[in-house]
């Protein structure tokens, strides 16, 4: 079992940062990804950043790139979402995903993955 718990969102004004920390607990061979999606009102949830926790490979969503990073803390078992120059449209609710499946390395996969945690809401002002 993988337990996740999300922090760090809040309201800023467009070309703010803010970065987001996902708490992950229980056994770590269960995160071979882990990942970040969110979900806007209306919208279809939107996976936006991706690890590949042993090799540390990264992947962006087209709308992120450049703009978002993901990191991780191994020792303290946290992932981190360091978000640049944000946006209008990047306001949503944005969850923590982990995943221990072979094929779990695919931004579309994200919010499908096994363990999820409770969301944090990210708001962005113009």
């Amino acid at each position: 079992q993988v337990h996740l718990v999300e922090s760090g969102g809040g309201s800023v004004q467009a070309g703010g940062s803010l970065r987001l920390s996902c708490a992950a607990s229980g056994y770590a061979y269960s995160r071979r990804c882990m990942g970040w999606f969110r979900q806007a009102p209306g919208k279809e949830r939107e996976g936006v950043a991706i690890i590949y926790t042993s090799l540390g490979s990264t992947d962006y969503s087209d709308s992120t790139k450049g703009r978002f990073t993901i990191s991780q803390d191994g020792a303290k078992n946290i992932l981190y979402l360091e978000m640049n120059s944000l946006k209008p449209q990047d306001t949503a609710m944005y969850y923590c995903a982990a995943d221990i499946r072979p094929q779990c390395y695919s931004l579309s996969a994200i919010p499908e993955y096994t363990y999820l945690g409770q969301g944090t809401q990210v708001t962005v002002s113009s």
